[in-house]
């Protein structure tokens, strides 16, 4: 696993062995960015990344010069190792444990992206749990994008704010939005 893009593109992520997380892969994350490069100034953005893990895609949004990145986890192991990765190579990301949903829940903050990794083997009904949270508490921005990933298997686009679905192998991004900007 390494950073794809921006100043610290090449970078590897060794994560301890015992973290049993299922990251993002480097290909799916490429196509991701490639995406996104299209849509956004990395220097005008905040980004949230939850169900963060190893911090992969919070390497991704700091790398590129994202003003402010957020990373929610519940796992200890996971959050000491994005603090400690965080700042052995100068990333400039808060990492916060706690369960997202009640980060959802409790956050004022405003974000221009929103990344969410859940588990694969969740319930439909908690990926919607999850962007009903977000768009009820206005925690994207009027511009923003929230984008999740999920299994191919699972199909979350029964949404008001759905827009778009990208599919990378096992993996799925669907993308989400104000739909009336």
């Amino acid at each position: 696993m390494r950073i794809i893009g921006g100043n610290k593109g090449g970078l590897r992520i060794s994560p301890p062995k015992k973290l049993k997380l299922r990251p993002t892969t480097d290909r799916s994350k490429e196509a991701l960015f490639n995406i996104l490069n299209n849509k956004l100034d990395y220097t005008q953005i905040t980004a949230l990344d939850l169900f963060s893990g190893t911090g992969n895609i919070s390497y991704e949004f700091s790398s590129r010069g994202v003003e402010y990145v957020c990373a929610v986890e519940i796992n200890k192991k996971s959050i000491e190792f994005i603090k400690d990765f965080s700042k052995i190579n100068d990333f400039n990301i808060e990492a916060i444990k706690i369960d997202v949903l009640n980060f959802l829940k409790l956050t004022d903050k405003k974000f221009d992206v929103i990344f969410a990794d859940p588990p694969y083997n969740i319930k439909n009904e908690k990926y919607y749990e999850i962007i009903n949270i977000i768009f009820k508490n206005k925690i994207l921005k009027n511009c923003g994008f929230l984008i999740i990933e999920h299994s191919s298997k699972t199909q979350i686009n029964q949404h008001d704010f759905f827009f778009e679905n990208r599919k990378y192998g096992d993996s799925n991004f669907s993308f989400y939005k104000y739909i009336n900007n």
